[in-house]
């Protein structure tokens, strides 16, 4: 497993267009995907990073910063894509 934390920085957080962008491209990658994020309450909330409506639901705001794991046979090239994506702002 490799993980890495990086923050959101696309001002509207994790919303349907940059959710799904995310979800789609993790979605090409044969390892497992998560997101870990703390909410606002400071519980932890892992999501499955392939699933666009597990990443919307879980209502990570801009800002916030997430720790991105990958878990498999491809974890590192997975990885590097997740955290180039987010720092890029994910489209936005």
């Amino acid at each position: 497993m490799v993980s890495e934390k990086v923050t959101l920085i696309n001002p509207q957080g994790l919303h349907m267009r940059p959710a799904g962008l995310f979800a789609s491209t993790m979605g090409k990658f044969a390892c497992d995907v998560k997101v870990v994020a703390v909410t606002d309450e400071g519980s932890t909330r892992e999501v499955n990073g392939k699933s666009p409506m597990a990443l919307m639901a879980a209502g990570i705001k801009s800002g916030v910063e997430v720790e991105i794991r990958c878990d498999g046979e491809d974890e590192a090239d997975a990885l590097s894509t997740a955290i180039e994506l987010i720092k890029s702002g994910l489209g936005e």
